[in-house]
C-alpha cells in the first residue's frame, strides 16, 4: 500500500457485528501471525475520505469462537503487524445497573479481571524473558477522551443514551453470572459485563496500541432478584438494533480516530515497552526476540 494509504486504525467487532457494510471494502488479507491466524480474515475497508479501516470479527463472521477460545494474541499482532496504532473495539455487555438499560453504550475506564488464567494474555509467556507493562489505566485515556463525545454526539441522533467512566467486569464463560456473583460484582463496583474486554486490552498495552472499548448493553444479567435471570433468546433480540447503532457509531468515528492518530496526537501508549524488558539483552532467547520484534522494534537486533 502507498505510504498515503497506511492503515492506522483497526476495528475488532462483538457479537453482533460481524461486518462494517456501511464502509467500502477494499481487500480482504488472510494473515498468519507467530501466533497464530487472527479470528477472522481482515477485511479492508475505505471511509469516504479514502482512509482504510482494519476489520476483525472477534468471534468469526459467523460466530463460531467461544469467548475462551478467541485468538486474542493473533487478531491483536495482525492489527499490529500492519501499521495499525490504535484500536477501536466492540463488545456486548449485560447490564449491572438499573441506569443502564439495554440498547444503551457504555464506554468504560477500568476492568475487573475475572477469567480464570486459561487464556493466553501476554505475549511473553514461555518466551524465556520477563517483560511487564504498566495496566494501571487499563484503556487509552487520551483515546477514550477522543471518542466519548463523538459517540455521544452519533447517539444523540439515534435516540441512544451513552454512559462513560465505568468498570467492566470481564469473566471466563460461555454460561452466564450467577444471581450471586452478579450480586458481587455489583458490590465490587462493576457497571457492565462481558466476556471478551481480557486479554485484549491487556495484549492491546503490550503492542503499544491504543485501545478503547464500546459497549452495548443487551440485558440486566441476573442480579435483579424477582426477575428471570438473562437468556440467549433476550440478548439476540437486542444484539441486532445494537448492532445498526454499532455500525452508526463506527461510520461516524473511525474518521476522527483516524485523524487524531495521523496528527500524531496519541504519546502515551506509543513507546510505554521500550524499557519493559528486565531479562538482560544478551540472555535473550534469539527466537523468542525474533518472534517479539513482529509487534515490538525493540526486539529486532
Amino acid at each position: 500500500m502507498a505510504s498515503e494509504q497506511k492503515v492506522l486504525i483497526g476495528c475488532i467487532g462483538g457479537s453482533g457485528l460481524y461486518h462494517l457494510d456501511n464502509l467500502t471494502p477494499v481487500k480482504k488479507l488472510d494473515v498468519n501471525t507467530p501466533w497464530g491466524k487472527p479470528s477472522s480474515p481482515i477485511t479492508i475497508s475505505s471511509l469516504p475520505s479514502g482512509a482504510l479501516i482494519a476489520f476483525i470479527s472477534r468471534h468469526g463472521p459467523s460466530h463460531t469462537i467461544s469467548p475462551t477460545e478467541v485468538p486474542a494474541r493473533a487478531n491483536i499482532a495482525a492489527l499490529k503487524h500492519l501499521g495499525c496504532e490504535a484500536i477501536v473495539a466492540f463488545s456486548a455487555v449485560g447490564s449491572l445497573r438499573e441506569e443502564i438499560a439495554p440498547g444503551h453504550f457504555i464506554i468504560p475506564d477500568q476492568i475487573i479481571d475475572r477469567t480464570k488464567g486459561i487464556r493466553e494474555d501476554t505475549f511473553f509467556r514461555g518466551e524465556g524473558l520477563v517483560c511487564h507493562s504498566m495496566f494501571g489505566d487499563p484503556f487509552s485515556t487520551q483515546l477514550n477522551s477522543v471518542v466519548g463525545p463523538v459517540v455521544r454526539e452519533i447517539l444523540k441522533k439515534e435516540g441512544v443514551e451513552l454512559h462513560e467512566g465505568k468498570t467492566v467486569v470481564c469473566m471466563e464463560g460461555p454460561a452466564f453470572s450467577t444471581r450471586a456473583e452478579s450480586l458481587m460484582y455489583r458490590q465490587w463496583g462493576g457497571d457492565i459485563i462481558n466476556m471478551s474486554v481480557i486479554p485484549e486490552a491487556k495484549l492491546a498495552r503490550e503492542a503499544e496500541l491504543d485501545y478503547t472499548l464500546i459497549c452495548t448493553s443487551t440485558d440486566y444479567d441476573a442480579w435483579r432478584v424477582g426477575e428471570a435471570p438473562v437468556t440467549v433468546a433476550e440478548v439476540v433480540k437486542t444484539l441486532h438494533t445494537n448492532a445498526a447503532h454499532s455500525r452508526a457509531v463506527a461510520e461516524g468515528l473511525l474518521q476522527k480516530v483516524h485523524d487524531h492518530v495521523a496528527a500524531g496526537k496519541l504519546d502515551q501508549i506509543k513507546g510505554s515497552m521500550q524499557w519493559s524488558c528486565v531479562t538482560a539483552k544478551d540472555v535473550q532467547p534469539a527466537e523468542s526476540r525474533k518472534k517479539l520484534a513482529y509487534i515490538l522494534p525493540y526486539f529486532k537486533d
